[in-house]
């Protein structure tokens, strides 16, 4: 793009960031307000994604936090417990049927974050397609700080809703561009207050994402645009690709680099969900999961992973990982079942320093006139780095066809699936939609008759427990506040709510959840 054409741009949207640009209109939601179902515990283990000082990761026993009571006091009221847990609740219903004559898949969603590292590293995002019909939802996990995450949240879903987008509304919007006329909105964004974007760098993205539909264009192939799984998976590998080029190339300002190098040095996991006329396409890369709550024809509930973690629990992702190098490295690939020793996730956006060679890295950042210690980035390469790429962006994809027994989705970051279960998850909030409490089973050999003895009468008095009024922070809740015996205990959660900032990551990480209830009119009529 000129510069000529780049400032008209910049003077068109008025300063505006990218969201604002090609939306018609920009939903900030308010805070809600919620209930409480608080009970009685202890404080409990906790896990890392790059782990502690001393290399463990955390999920190895019981950290059992001991604050001297004369020297601190981590309780917090129960009033305090429900301002912390919901400010950033956000609950939004869709129209039940979408404009183009048939009924919205999606019926409404619930979404919360909490933080644990200071600022949060943990970013979500959800927005309807406006040039096509359906809706995206996505939590992306960030780690070495918030900056990739913040990037790919913001940009990523216009890359899919523009692969999805036919030839011709892409040839509207380009010359729509070239005229300096008033763009066809790409995507209806569904904002909480708190959630922050990149305004310096909005030039930067648009310009970029023009680029990549100039590309389609040209390729004379994109017909009536792609199918959602490949859309998914391109858009994925292209971010991946325009976050590590970013980091590159001289911009125009210091600012706007800094925030490039960030992004593509730092690294985020991601998983999205994109709700359509034929279901549900999952794409997911790293450890954050999706799972979906089914209801069955007996009442019962069960859970449905619709993600595998990309980890090294995943015994096929490791091969996957070792196939990709010589046979000679497979004992320093993954180590402490890290890769190199060092992350988590096997699959991740950003992490330029698992896929740059040795001698770009070191380019980029010596030749950047950055203030690298401001960035708080710094020359190292892991060990043992003999032949990369070992990082990459390619996301699993799962479709889902929906049925009328499928309730509702579940998104959430690894900070939720390390407290929590699939279906515990999933049991919570079937718990949460129905107002039926279902006990969680406990292990009468952990018990003795009192102990027995009190738990009844604790899962007596709950019968009937009074419901957060989101789905997302119901899950909070409990993953921070459940004890060993299934119950809700107020210590634990007021004891883990209070941490310090500089004792909360050792004790718990960052979490987000978005729960996305379905339209059961919706698979009705598609079936």
């Amino acid at each position: 793009m000129s510069g000529y054409l780049l400032s008209r741009l910049l003077l068109y949207t008025g300063g505006r960031h990218l969201t604002s640009f090609f939306s018609p209109s920009h939903y900030v939601l308010p805070d809600t307000r919620c209930r409480t179902c608080p009970l009685p515990s202890q404080a409990r283990s906790f896990s890392s994604r790059r782990g502690r000082s001393d290399g463990s990761s955390g999920q190895e026993g019981e950290n059992t936090l001991r604050a001297p009571r004369g020297e601190m006091d981590f309780q917090l009221s129960r009033l305090q417990i429900n301002a912390v847990l919901c400010a950033n609740e956000q609950s939004v219903r869709i129209p039940e049927f979408d404009g183009r004559g048939g009924p919205s898949p999606v019926l409404r969603f619930e979404s919360n974050q909490l933080s644990a590292n200071t600022p949060l590293e943990d970013r979500r995002t959800s927005a309807s397609c406006l040039q096509t019909r359906g809706m995206l939802f996505g939590v992306f996990d960030g780690h070495g700080g918030h900056a990739c995450a913040q990037a790919v949240s913001e940009r990523l879903p216009y890359y899919i809703a523009v692969l999805m987008m036919s030839e011709s509304v892409l040839e509207d919007l380009e010359a729509a561009m070239e005229t300096l006329r008033p763009a066809p909105p790409i995507l209806q964004w569904y904002k909480h207050h708190n959630d922050y974007n990149y305004r310096e760098s909005a030039a930067l993205y648009v310009e970029h994402l023009r680029v990549y539909w100039q590309e389609l264009l040209a390729s004379e192939e994109h017909g009536d645009g792609m199918r959602p799984a490949d859309a998914l998976i391109y858009a994925f590998q292209r971010l991946d690709t325009d976050l590590s080029l970013e980091a590159q190339v001289p911009l125009a300002n210091d600012l706007m680099r800094n925030t490039a190098i960030q992004a593509a040095f730092a690294g985020c996991t991601a998983c999205v969900a994109y709700v359509g006329p034929e279901g549900v396409h999952v794409a997911n890369a790293g450890d954050c999961r999706a799972v979906l709550g089914v209801q069955e024809h007996d009442g019962s509930w069960s859970a449905l992973p619709l993600t595998q973690d990309h980890n090294a629990a995943n015994v096929a992702e490791v091969e996957r990982v070792f196939q990709q190098h010589p046979a000679r490295e497979r004992q320093t690939i993954i180590v402490d079942d890290r890769l190199l020793g060092v992350l988590m996730p096997l699959r991740a956006f950003g992490d330029v320093r698992f896929k740059w060679s040795r001698e770009l890295q070191q380019s980029v950042l010596e030749n950047g006139d950055s203030d690298l210690e401001a960035l708080n980035l710094y020359q190292y390469a892991p060990p043992n780095y003999l032949t990369p790429p070992y990082l990459e962006a390619t996301p699993e994809v799962t479709y889902h066809r929906l049925r009328p027994q499928d309730r509702f989705l579940i998104l959430a970051s690894d900070g939720l699936w390390d407290e929590m279960t699939n279906d515990e998850a999933v049991r919570l909030v079937s718990e949460h939609l129905t107002g039926i409490h279902l006990q969680a089973p406990v292990s009468a050999s952990k018990l003795n008759l009192g102990q027995m003895h009190q738990l009844l009468l604790r899962r007596r008095a709950r019968a009937t427990p009074a419901l957060d009024l989101n789905g997302a922070t119901h899950l909070i809740r409990h993953a921070l506040g459940t004890n060993e015996y299934g119950e809700m205990d107020q210590e634990r959660l007021a004891t883990m709510l209070a941490l310090p900032s500089d004792l909360a990551r050792m004790y718990r990480d960052d979490i987000t959840v978005t729960v996305i209830y379905f339209n059961p009119n919706f698979s009705k009529t598609t079936n």
